[in-house]
């Protein structure tokens, strides 16, 4: 058992202003029981809202969004709620520029929408596991 799991499901915000990648990874992460996934946001805008009322400990954020954009917002939360944990999603992941700047604003990682399905759930594990060595 993952010490992330011995605290309970690990609260996860899904951000991206497509509803059906936001279904898609609500779909794919509800297979895990160390995941909870609290909301659902569809800007970074309401995503900044979100949060004081939602709590996640993990926020899934899009990179190219209306209003306020994936780095934007990703800032912002970082900036106010240092212990939230950032992974970034965007079609353009393998971008060295786009990689770039979500590490600025505070991301830990960047991943690209085709390998979410494989690989999200990991990196959200990875990133609490790393995340609880900093903050304890």
């Amino acid at each position: 058992m993952s010490a992330t799991t011995k605290l309970g499901p690990i609260r996860v915000l899904l951000v991206d202003d497509h509803a059906g990648i936001r279904q898609a990874l609500r779909n794919m992460l509800s297979t895990h029981s160390d995941i909870h996934v609290v909301g659902e946001a569809f800007d970074g805008e309401d995503a900044c809202r979100s949060i004081e009322p939602l709590n996640p400990s993990v926020v899934v954020m899009d990179l190219s969004m209306p209003r306020l954009n994936g780095v934007h917002a990703t800032r912002w939360i970082k900036k106010y709620y240092p212990h939230i944990v950032v992974v970034g999603l965007s079609v353009f992941a393998d971008d060295e520029g786009m990689q770039t700047a979500m590490k600025v604003a505070g991301a830990v990682t960047l991943i690209s929408k085709v390998a979410a399905v494989e690989r999200l759930h990991e990196e959200i594990i990875e990133a609490m596991q790393k995340r609880s060595s900093t903050f304890h």
